[in-house]
Parts: structure tokens; C-alpha cells; sequence
């Protein structure tokens, strides 16, 4: 019998990756040896880059900049995170109020401009609420996890020994946007009124989830190793169907059909925000995942 092809893997600690990491969940094809990282982004760019590891969870964004620069991996269609995005922008209401409509002119924080959560909070700003998002004043604190990126001329870097919420908290920064790091600090406030109302009339509207990270494969071991792809994509598939039942129950989409839609919607708001340097089309993202997995793949 074939001993199974060992992959370097980095993936965040969820209910439904779980069960892979300690081995609950396994296929006689592959063994995981996992690489655990805190927070999770870190492992995004040296994937993106150098492709790290063989398989690596990764920010949607991060990904599709990946395809459009030509890097060397693979995506397995499966969304691992994903949330309503609107509590996520705050301003420091001890400075007194504040509204989407003062946007205009303000300096917002972002960790980078080609966050995930920035482009859905922006997206939701621009398509929801009417906001010119170049009429804001980006201050970013991260480049891009691709070298080759350069962010739109509206946005700036701030100090390299400056951070967000000091800023934010000093009155440097009038708003800024947080992902899984939102602060709980008194005066801290969400930006959109009521935003948990506001992200259920979103969901009414497109019926999807924004999924904020996906899992991709370094191209050269799928391409020697088409049935690790195959292996890997069935333990994600099982370790969802394992864990407690998300809500709403598309909130973590598994399959290209399944994710057409979000991904769609990305993709238009990364072209809004100039965060590719070329139109991707959708079949082109699928490619890959229709030639190793198959009728699988849907």
C-alpha cells in the first residue's frame, strides 16, 4: 500500500477544522502535519509568495490577487470563514458622533487596504449607503500579502511604529476598520447604526454570507499529487458536516455552485476598489478546481 503524502499544513483552529487537526477526521491518502500560526493572516503571505506550505488556509482577496499575479496554487472551493460585515467599522464615540454620511474627507484605518474585511466593509459602504470611497482618506498599517500590489494612490501608510486603535483612540484617526482583532474598549462604537439589523436586511437582499477565507494547494504537489487535492477537499467537505450546524446554513458554502454567487460579488467589489490588476473571470478562478476534483468540485 502507498504511504500517504505528508503536507505541511496551516489552517486556524474552527469547529469544522478541528477534527483534521487532531486527526478525527483523516484520509488513507494524506497526513496533515499542522503548523499552528496566531493569527491565521500571518500564514497568508509567505503562502502567497513563496507558497509555504502545501496547504494553507487564505483571505479571498489575498487568493484572487494570487490568480491575477499568476502564483502557483490551487483552489479548493470551500469557504472556512466568513461574517456579516457591518459592526466592523467603529469610531470613538468620546469624540463625539458620528455617521456613514461624514465619511466624506475622513481618515479611516484599515490593517491593509487588501484586508478581506476592508473590502467588504468598503463594498458595503459604496453599494449600500452611496459612499465615494475615494473621497476617504485610507491610512493602512499592512501592505498587501503580493509584492506586486500597489494600493490606489487614495491611500496612505502610516508610521510604521503607529498603531490603529491608538490612533483611533488619540483622535488621529476619525474611523477605523477591525476583523476578528475588534476592540472592546469603552467609547469604541459601531460606525453604521444598529449594524447586527443592518447586516440581517443585507442578508435579505443577497441571501449570502461575505466569506472572509477559502483553502488553496501549492500547484506543484497537486499536479504530482491529484489525489491529495482530491483528499484534502473531502476532510474539509466531512469536517464541516461533523461540526454543530452554522446560521444561517450558507454561511460557510462548499462547491463551485455554491460559491458562484459570493464569489461573483467579490469579485465585482475587488474590481470597484482597484484591487486587481486585471478583470478575473469566474470560470477562470474554477478552472483548477473543476481539473483536479471532478464532478466533486460542485
Amino acid at each position: 500500500m502507498n504511504q500517504p503524502i505528508t503536507l505541511r499544513t496551516a489552517l486556524k483552529s474552527y469547529p469544522h477544522t478541528l477534527p483534521l487537526k487532531r486527526g478525527e477526521i483523516t484520509d488513507p491518502r494524506v497526513s496533515l502535519e499542522c503548523v499552528e500560526i496566531e493569527p491565521i493572516h500571518r500564514a497568508f503571505a509567505p503562502m502567497a509568495r513563496q507558497q509555504e506550505f502545501d496547504v494553507s488556509e487564505m483571505a479571498i482577496v489575498t487568493y484572487l490577487q494570487a490568480k491575477a499575479y499568476d502564483k502557483p496554487l490551487v483552489l479548493l472551493p470551500t469557504v472556512v470563514a466568513a461574517r456579516l460585515q457591518q459592526g466592523c467599522i467603529v469610531y470613538n464615540a468620546k469624540r463625539g458622533p458620528m455617521s456613514v454620511a461624514d465619511l466624506a474627507g475622513a481618515r479611516v484605518g484599515v490593517r491593509a487596504y487588501s484586508q478581506t474585511t476592508g473590502m467588504w466593509v468598503r463594498g458595503i459602504l459604496a453599494n449600500t449607503y452611496g459612499v465615494d470611497l475615494e473621497q476617504i482618506r485610507w491610512i493602512t498599517f499592512e501592505g498587501s500579502h503580493l509584492l506586486e500590489y500597489r494600493d490606489p494612490p487614495f491611500v496612505s501608510p502610516a508610521a510604521a511604529d503607529q498603531k490603529m486603535l491608538d490612533m483611533l483612540l488619540a483622535g488621529e484617526l476619525d474611523a477605523a476598520i477591525f476583523g476578528n482583532d475588534l476592540p472592546d474598549v469603552d467609547g469604541i462604537e459601531p460606525l453604521i447604526v444598529n449594524p447586527a439589523e443592518a447586516d440581517q436586511q443585507w442578508y435579505g437582499q443577497h441571501q449570502l454570507v461575505p466569506p472572509n477565507h477559502v483553502v488553496v494547494m501549492r500547484r506543484d504537489i497537486a499536479g504530482q499529487h491529484p489525489d491529495a487535492v482530491r483528499a484534502v477537499y473531502d476532510m474539509l467537505r466531512r469536517g464541516k458536516e461533523a461540526a454543530p450546524a452554522t446560521r444561517p446554513a450558507n454561511r460557510l458554502p462548499t462547491g463551485i455552485e455554491a460559491m458562484r454567487k459570493p464569489l461573483m460579488l467579490t469579485l465585482d467589489f475587488c474590481h470597484q476598489q482597484k484591487l486587481l490588476p486585471r478583470r478575473l473571470d469566474i470560470e477562470e478562478i474554477f478552472a483548477d478546481s473543476k481539473a483536479f476534483l471532478g464532478d466533486s468540485a460542485n
